[in-house]
């Protein structure tokens, strides 16, 4: 595994062009302090240079990023509701 890395909307982008809010969009930052982990790639690189000033990056140990990444997959799937079908 590369390098992780952890990344925190830390200011809105009301106001900002929308090829940054399309970045932040691509990176999965909706709401301000919400934090993505993401692996380090050339690509991912580009959009953190467009959106610097909105962010905060931060190098996670390998030990932790791979604790949060079991985290999400042991959540247990959503039950469907039961109001979604009609009874004839």
């Amino acid at each position: 595994m590369g390098r992780v890395l952890r990344i925190t909307l830390v200011r809105s982008p009301i106001g900002s062009k929308a090829y940054h809010k399309d970045a932040l969009k691509t990176l999965g930052l909706r709401r301000l302090s919400q934090s993505v982990v993401r692996e380090d790639s050339p690509s991912l690189r580009g959009l953190l240079h467009a959106v610097a000033h909105l962010v905060r990056v931060e190098e996670v140990p390998e030990t932790e990023a791979s604790r949060e990444g079991e985290e999400d997959a042991a959540a247990p799937p959503t039950p469907p509701s039961p109001g979604g079908q009609a009874s004839s």
